[in-house]
């Protein structure tokens, strides 16, 4: 039987993706300048200072990558604080898991402060247990550490704990170390959705789709 559930947020249970994917658009417009087509994919795939460092060389910022980077930041946190909601039955989905019993935690990639605002804002946070951050971990989803390690706090194993998740990689680094898994579709996320939901024991367009699936007995974990 399942004993507890790992979600991450930014694209699965928050609607962040594309802002995400706007950040670098915005950013350069908010300077005066037009931005260079493709360009929400280009830094989609780089980190916050990979891209800072693309922005000054690309739009000949002067600025260092460094600044570039704080004010991409204070555009986020603005975001996360004040802006970010949930996406399609999400707030029905923790609810009713947490109706089952289930301890629920998050694993994401997003600062806490950030998170923890925008959970505490849509009026979700109390359904968590706990959360759990890469930045915290020091180490990314390519390892399986964070999910490991919010598997003991929910006080379970991964064979008896489901991880949700938007992005291919991630989905399958929690496969390879044994958990349930499943895939979430984002509209502005993962590019390979065919391998997302091919590699993931479930898939749906929105967490709803769990949901609906759960009370009509589709879940074998839940049976």
């Amino acid at each position: 039987m399942i004993r507890g559930v790992i979600f991450d947020l930014d694209g699965v249970l928050l609607d962040s993706i594309p802002y995400w994917k706007g950040l670098g658009e915005t950013y350069v417009r908010s300077l005066g300048k037009e931005p260079i087509e493709n360009m929400g994919n280009i830094l989609f795939s780089m980190s916050m200072e990979q891209g800072a460092e693309w922005l000054r060389d690309s739009f000949s910022l002067q600025k260092t990558p460094e600044q570039i980077e704080q004010d991409m930041e204070e555009m986020l946190r603005d975001f996360y604080y004040n802006e970010v909601g949930l996406k399609t039955g999400a707030s029905d989905l923790l609810e009713e898991l947490c109706g089952l019993g289930l301890p629920l935690v998050a694993a994401t990639s997003s600062p806490r402060e950030h998170v923890t605002r925008a959970l505490t804002r849509n009026n979700v946070i109390d359904a968590f247990n706990g959360i759990f951050t890469n930045g915290e971990v020091g180490e990314s989803k390519h390892s399986p550490l964070i999910y490991t390690l919010a598997a003991t706090s929910l006080d379970s194993i991964p064979s008896t704990t489901f991880v949700f998740e938007d992005s291919l990689y991630a989905l399958k680094t929690a496969a390879n170390a044994g958990f349930h898994t499943v895939g979430i579709f984002d509209s502005a996320g993962e590019p390979n959705q065919e391998g997302l939901k091919t590699a993931a024991q479930y898939y749906f367009e929105n967490p709803l789709g769990f949901l609906t699936q759960l009370k009509e007995g589709g879940i074998a974990e839940f049976n």
